[in-house]
């Protein structure tokens, strides 16, 4: 595989001409011959297919994007990628989290052999975090694994799910449990694709960036407890700044831990109990921002009696998932609560047995591998009760 070309060219050839310009970031994933940049600034959609063509790929390629995606985005992406040679083949899937499935992983497969995609063709996942997982996943698969391109559409997905190379679909005993680590070989984060998302989608987004705070960068925190109206308002700059350092801070832990065998695990705080929580609700029923949320502070709270984390930070932390309004807490009966149990064990940090939680000692400090006890979890997940009606 060639390496990637300079961030330079690129950043050249894909900056607006206009007042736009301004907001360009540019990060890099440095993994060797296998480094990539992350572009991340407003109207860079037009400039997917010169990105693309210096990326010296094949003619043909597969946008896959959902129903919901396409309608918005799925026209001015052909037209870039024609506009620059390319012979594109556009491929919806339904949106939701249901569609990362081993049958829909099937089904894409198949057409992109009907239509006849080689080896030096490519894929470009345009949409959140479900289709960027999914089409990495087909990518890493298909002839044994074929280029592709991340173009996230959700502020969850340009901060989180597009960096990194982890790509996978369901099961039904729990999620991301068939999956494997594929780079792409770029990240287009267009902030003008975040104007058109519903505000819930925007809310949960926000989960993944506050974490970022949370385990890595106290400034961060301290930054959206400030500018978290901006952001709310979609600020252009505030959202590129914000957008960037998130980027920056997974592409340094992937640069140390790129298959999740020791830091990389940070970036979990929060998920395991998230993780659960959709798979007992029923994916659909808690977006994957609003549940890790409330694994969120929920981790805060174990922190807090395991780790040390002082209180007067995890209320800072509770505050800000509420100021960004999204949940932090799920009333569980005991029924729920033993499946919950249950779908945690099927975790993938699961060792011998043991469930591993991420746990932070210090808003900008968390570590991975803490063990916690059924008693306390159990304690940690029961809201206080109500007063009674005086």
């Amino acid at each position: 595989m060639r390496p990637a070309p300079a961030i330079a060219q690129l950043c050249a050839r894909a900056s607006p001409r206009s007042a736009y310009a301004s907001l360009m970031r540019t990060v890099t994933v440095a993994l060797g011959k296998r480094s990539y940049p992350i572009l991340v600034g407003p109207g860079l959609l037009s400039a997917l297919g010169r990105l693309a063509a210096k990326l010296e790929l094949g003619r043909r390629c597969a946008v896959i994007s959902d129903l919901s995606v396409a309608r918005l985005y799925a026209k001015p992406a052909l037209a870039s990628l024609r506009a620059a040679g390319f012979e594109p083949l556009l491929i919806t899937v339904p949106p939701g989290e249901t569609t990362k499935s081993l049958k829909m992983v099937q089904t894409c497969c198949d057409l992109l052999a009907h239509h006849r995609l080689e080896r030096k063709s490519f894929i470009v996942a345009l949409g959140g975090g479900v289709v960027g997982d999914l089409a990495g996943f087909v990518a890493a698969v298909y002839l044994r694994g074929i280029p592709f391109l991340q173009v996230p559409t959700t502020l969850l997905a340009q901060v989180d799910s597009s960096v990194g190379g982890k790509v996978g679909v369901n099961l039904k005993a729990g999620k991301n449990l068939v999956g494997a680590f594929y780079q792409p070989r770029l990240v287009l984060c267009d902030l003008r694709t975040l104007r058109s998302l519903p505000l819930r989608q925007f809310r949960a987004g926000l989960a993944e960036v506050i974490k970022y705070g949370i385990i890595y960068d106290a400034r961060l925190f301290a930054r959206l407890e400030r500018d978290l109206p901006r952001l709310l308002r979609r600020d252009s700059a505030a959202l590129a700044d914000v957008v960037a350092r998130c980027c920056q801070i997974k592409a340094d832990v992937v640069r140390q831990d790129e298959t999740d065998t020791g830091l990389r695990a940070i970036l979990n705080f929060g998920h395991t109990i998230g993780h659960a929580i959709e798979n007992i609700a029923g994916y659909g029923k808690y977006l994957h921002g609003e549940a890790i949320s409330i694994g969120q502070v929920a981790a805060a709270k174990l922190s807090a009696a395991i780790t040390g984390l002082p209180p007067a930070q995890v209320a800072r932390i509770e505050k800000l998932f509420l100021r960004a309004g999204l949940p932090v807490a799920v009333n569980l009966s005991g029924a729920a609560r033993s499946r919950l149990f249950a779908a945690m064990q099927l975790d993938k940090k699961v060792i011998a047995g043991e469930t591993q939680f991420v746990l932070a000692r210090r808003i900008g400090r968390a570590q991975p591998g803490h063990k916690v006890s059924p008693a306390l979890l159990e304690r940690v997940l029961t809201p206080p009760a109500r007063p009674a009606a005086g």
